[in-house]
Formats: structure tokens, C-alpha cells, sequence
């Protein structure tokens, strides 16, 4: 699949760049995206919930009533589930909500996200470029030129680019990534994706 190089201003340089179909052309693995999107989502939890259990409580241990007799449910103490203030049965505790996922698992769920939007006709190449200071009415310019400023957006740099990501840091619908760490959920989220070149030769050096 061959795609149009853009410039930052929506023109065409005359150039083509053609797309790795051992990365953007495999038939898509739907249960392998699920698999990563749910660790990526998992990892994101901070797993930090707890809720006091009735040995935690603070309160006697004596006894309230005797065993059988009362008329109500047994029980021991104050802390007991069963009153007002008592402690909670199998509370939340703190944990990690992360499990473990193989690397090829995880490769074939990215280049099945990539894939899904080269198909869509939802990835965009640009040539390499750079901003000369922070400015998000720079990067808004962009997108409005690339006819995308409507859209949700995934921009690929080759490598950390603090004026790019500074520029676009408050829109909401627009994330920078680095192209070597792209991931399957980040792909999927956005409606489309802005790829720079070096980006590309990036993807194709991890996943190619």
C-alpha cells in the first residue's frame, strides 16, 4: 500500500512511501487486541483500593450475647459484619491488577491495530518536522491543514520531541507518542493516525 507524503502545510512533496505489509497488511487477530487492550487497561489500575476487615476495627472483643437464644443471627463482637460499624466481609485489599502477555502476543496485536487502520484509510505520513518554540496555535494549524482537526488524533514522532508534544499537550483530542513504544490501544483510540517518516522506518524496526 502506497501513501502520499504530506508537509506539515497539507501539500504534497511528490514523494510515496510504501507501507510494510508484514506490519500494516496482516489479516487482524481480534482476540489477540483484546488480550492487550485488557493488560494495557489492567495496568493502568492503581490497585490501591482496602476496606477494613473486622480484625482491623478498632473495638472490645467481648463477647455481645450468648451463642443461640437471642432471636437474631449469631455473633461475636462489636466489629462483626452483621452490626452498624462492623467490619466488611471480604473487602478489597491492595493488589496488582496486571498479568503477563508474550512478546509475540503483543507484537501481532499491534500490527493487527495497524493494520485495521490501514485499512481504514486512517494513517496519514508527513515528512519529519519540528516546531521553533512551544505553541499549540502551531500544531492546531496543522491539523487543520491536514483536514483532521475534527478528529482524534495519534501523532508519531521517531524520538522525544519536547516542542512537539508541548504544543499539543492541551488539546484534548490530539497525544504525541514516540513510534517505538506505540501501543495497541493507543492505535485503536484514535480515529486517525499522523506518521512521520523516520516513524515509520521506527515501527517497521520493532514490529517489521
Amino acid at each position: 500500500m502506497e501513501l502520499n507524503v504530506l508537509n506539515i502545510k497539507g501539500q504534497e512533496t511528490g514523494r510515496k512511501v510504501t507501507l510494510n505489509d508484514a506490519v500494516f497488511g496482516i489479516e487482524p487477530n481480534d482476540h489477540v487486541i483484546y488480550l492487550d487492550v485488557k493488560q494495557y487497561l489492567a495496568n493502568q489500575r492503581q490497585g490501591t483500593a482496602k476496606a477494613k476487615e473486622r480484625s482491623e476495627h478498632k473495638g472490645s472483643t467481648r463477647k455481645l450475647g450468648r451463642q443461640k437464644g437471642g432471636g437474631g443471627a449469631r455473633h461475636g463482637d462489636i466489629n462483626s459484619p452483621l452490626l452498624r460499624g462492623g467490619g466488611r466481609v471480604f473487602g478489597p485489599k491492595p493488589r496488582d491488577y496486571g498479568f503477563k502477555l508474550n512478546k509475540k502476543v503483543k507484537a501481532l496485536a499491534r500490527k493487527s491495530a495497524l493494520s485495521y487502520k490501514a485499512q481504514e484509510n486512517a494513517i496519514i505520513v508527513v515528512e519529519d518536522f519540528d516546531f521553533e518554540a512551544p505553541k499549540t496555535k502551531d500544531f492546531v494549524e496543522m491539523t487543520k491543514n491536514l483536514k483532521v482537526a475534527d478528529k482524534k488524533i495519534l501523532l508519531l514522532v521517531p524520538e522525544s520531541n519536547k516542542n512537539i508534544y508541548l504544543s499539543a499537550r492541551n488539546l484534548q483530542s490530539s497525544e504525541v507518542m514516540i513510534a517505538g513504544n506505540v501501543n495497541t490501544y493507543k492505535v485503536l483510540n484514535a480515529d486517525v493516525m499522523v506518521v512521520t517518516e523516520k516513524s515509520l522506518e521506527a515501527i517497521n524496526g520493532v514490529l517489521g
